[in-house]
């Protein structure tokens, strides 16, 4: 016998690591998705009683695939008289591996590229994800994106069902349309770690799942840069997550703790964008990886290299070009050239209305007229970032600059 919590422990590990592979798996025998993950809870379930009376596998996870397996068999015999679940029986009876589990093979790459198909809405492509490769469940899933769980639920139905309708394969894309593809999966995942970066907002779970699943991609693509780019762009933002709040409150990156940030992500993230960058393939997350590690790496505000940050955004501007990327490049050139340089380009931007709503236009613009020392017109627009700003902690902030201009 093994004791109860080495075995809830042992179950805990298998299903954030195995989940995925266990579904993958199921998915590509049977073609059936519900049965994939109804299969696959009822191994996990199993686990928990028989590794209890056996101890825990050597393999956990190819113990996992065979028992899903086997309980997909067990269904689909009580059940052929369905043509499609003979189909499926057929599959899984004639294949010798329900033996030799060590053939099988990862399918999560396949998964990942059928979850974010592009005839998929995005929203679909991220609640899918979460699903099938990270295991979430409905209810935790509805609740990161602040969904009734019953609406999210429907999403995840429609999603299956179009998948199956439309014919979408199960399947990598073939060469030629990988580049595409891909940043269709590296866009997903990064959602999935950004919905869960502000701690406050209770979705915390999500900026791991993102590590872990971006971490995941890596293995499964080893040879392709901007998933590393991707893993170390997050592992660099993670590094600082801890000092961005002080209190419920915003602190902006000149302001904050360096020392509380964690030194061990911060290694791996720039070792992980300097496997990527060797590669010579640039793209846009393998420059915002490097952008976060020139903050992640400089002693304080003033060692930063900030003409190297402008580069860098000009750069992104070339790969990736949006007015938010614009409005970051305004910023660095004001610090490496000069606080004008700078205000010229937000006025520019300001000029063309793209940004029109988005706090961080004026926001932007409040603290560049702050260091020009223009505080009267500093307060206007600190005035308007207010009004704008969604989140509790960025209203904080700004609330705090405009009492201290105030008081001067």
């Amino acid at each position: 016998m093994t004791a109860p919590e080495e075995v809830r422990a042992a179950v805990a590990g298998a299903y954030r690591n195995e989940w995925g592979q266990v579904v993958a798996t199921l998915i590509g025998l049977t073609g059936d998705w519900d049965l994939a993950e109804d299969c696959a809870q009822d191994a996990f379930a199993a686990a928990l009683a028989t590794w209890a009376r056996d101890g825990v596998p050597a393999r956990p996870g190819a113990w996992l695939t065979t028992a899903a397996r086997n309980r997909a068999v067990d269904r689909l015999r009580r059940d052929k008289t369905r043509m499609a679940n003979a189909r499926q029986l057929a599959v899984l009876e004639r294949d010798p591996v329900v033996s030799q589990v060590e053939e099988i093979p990862d399918e999560r790459l396949r998964l990942i590229f059928t979850c974010c198909h592009p005839a998929l809405p995005f929203s679909a492509r991220v609640a899918l994800t979460l699903r099938t490769l990270a295991g979430l469940s409905t209810g935790e899933i509805a609740r990161a994106f602040l969904t009734a769980e019953p609406a999210m639920a429907q999403r995840l139905v429609r999603a299956k069902r179009k998948i199956a309708e439309a014919g979408i394969p199960y399947r990598v894309p073939p060469a030629e349309l990988l580049p595409r593809r891909l940043s269709a999966v590296l866009a997903v995942l990064y959602l999935i770690f950004n919905e869960g970066y502000d701690e406050v907002d209770g979705c915390r779970a999500l900026a791991v799942e993102g590590i872990r699943l971006a971490r995941m991609l890596v293995r499964l693509m080893p040879a392709e840069p901007e998933a590393r780019g991707l893993l170390a762009l997050m592992l660099l933002s993670e590094a600082r997550r801890t000092s961005r709040t002080d209190d419920g409150v915003l602190v902006t990156l000149e302001n904050q703790d360096r020392s509380r940030w964690d030194r061990t992500l911060i290694a791996e993230g720039v070792a992980t964008l300097d496997h990527a960058l060797a590669s010579r393939r640039s793209g846009p997350y393998q420059v915002q990886a490097a952008i976060a590690a020139c903050h992640a790496t400089a002693a304080d505000t003033e060692a930063t290299d900030w003409a190297q940050i402008a580069a860098l955004y000009t750069e992104l501007m070339r790969l990736a070009p949006s007015p938010v990327v614009n409005l970051n490049r305004a910023v660095a050139i004001a610090m490496a050239e000069g606080i004008s340089a700078g205000l010229a380009l937000v006025d520019e931007l300001a000029g063309s209305g793209e940004l029109d709503g988005y706090y961080l236009l004026p926001a932007t613009r409040a603290d560049l007229l702050r260091r020009d020392g223009r505080l009267a017109e500093a307060a206007v627009f600190y005035e308007k970032a207010l009004e704008l700003a969604p989140t509790e902690a960025e209203r904080r902030y700004l609330a705090a600059r405009l009492r201290k201009l105030r008081s001067r």
